[in-house]
C-alpha cells in the first residue's frame, strides 16, 4: 500500500469515528475541520524535517513559499 493510501485510510477511519460519535447531532464544517487538524500538524512536521528552512518546506510541500509563510502565520507558528 502506498503511503498516500494509508494516509487516506487514515482520515477515512478517523471520519467514520466522528460520525459515529455525533450521537444524533447534525455534522457541521467538516471540510475546514478536516483540514485545520490535517494543515497545522502537517506544516509543523515538514518545517522540522527542513530544519526550519522555510524555502525548503515549501518545495517539500509542493506550495510557493510565500504561502507556506500566510499558512504558518495563519497557525500562529511564526
Amino acid at each position: 500500500m502506498s503511503r498516500s493510501n494509508e494516509i487516506a485510510d487514515s482520515i477515512q477511519r478517523t471520519l467514520d469515528q466522528y460520525f459515529r460519535d455525533l450521537d444524533g447531532e447534525q455534522p457541521a464544517a467538516i471540510y475546514d475541520m478536516v483540514i485545520r487538524n490535517v494543515e497545522r500538524p502537517m506544516l509543523e512536521f515538514v518545517l522540522r524535517q527542513a530544519g526550519g528552512n522555510q524555502t525548503a518546506a515549501a518545495e517539500m510541500l509542493g506550495i510557493n513559499r510565500n504561502t507556506l509563510r500566510r499558512k504558518l502565520t495563519e497557525y500562529d507558528l511564526l
